[in-house]
């Protein structure tokens, strides 16, 4: 059994960019990874996915978006795929899913897609109904597209499955998830 130390790899990566247009602000999401002291193989592997998936994803969101968040990420080999908190929290644990999708995909759950409490309020037992993102996903795939919703994930572009990554689907992800916020998210 391994133990987290109190050790934090100094992984805070302000990967800050150009913001896009539509905004007029750079991102500043962060990230840390919470390691153990003396790592055993499998936990660097871990360590070295992670990293490289974290690094992408918050360098597209801090590209794209206005989006801000200090994010803690931590491998954890009980947890079946990877999840994410509002707390900021995201915890990987298959090595299939330490990739940008699902980085991409469990940050939009820190910011509180499926997490936090006006989720609900928005329609997400169903249909979307924040007009920001609504707008979005019209100029996308037309004036009868919509954004479908449950109590946890959104689609198209919330990026649920490996089959629905693309460099357009990701760039279009993050747009959609922070027209959700200004849509009150």
């Amino acid at each position: 059994m391994f133990r987290l130390s109190s050790l934090v790899v100094a992984l805070t990566l302000a990967l800050t960019v150009p913001a896009h247009a539509e905004v007029g602000v750079q991102g500043t999401l962060s990230w840390r990874l919470v390691r153990a002291q003396n790592p055993t193989a499998d936990q660097q592997r871990a360590y070295d996915l992670i990293t490289r998936a974290m690094n992408a994803a918050v360098a597209r969101y801090n590209r794209l978006s206005g989006l801000g968040k200090s994010i803690t990420a931590h491998y954890d080999p009980r947890v079946p795929t990877a999840d994410g908190s509002n707390n900021g929290t995201i915890r990987f644990g298959a090595f299939a899913s330490m990739n940008e999708r699902t980085a991409l995909h469990e940050i939009s759950h820190t910011i509180g897609v499926g997490t936090n409490g006006s989720w609900r309020t928005r329609g997400c037992g169903g249909t979307w109904n924040g007009p920001q993102a609504t707008a979005l996903v019209k100029q996308y795939d037309g004036q009868g597209a919509t954004i479908k919703c449950d109590g946890q994930h959104f689609w198209p572009y919330g990026l649920n499955f490996d089959n629905e990554f693309s460099q357009t689907n990701a760039d279009r992800h993050v747009k959609i998830v922070e027209a959700m916020v200004r849509d009150g998210l």
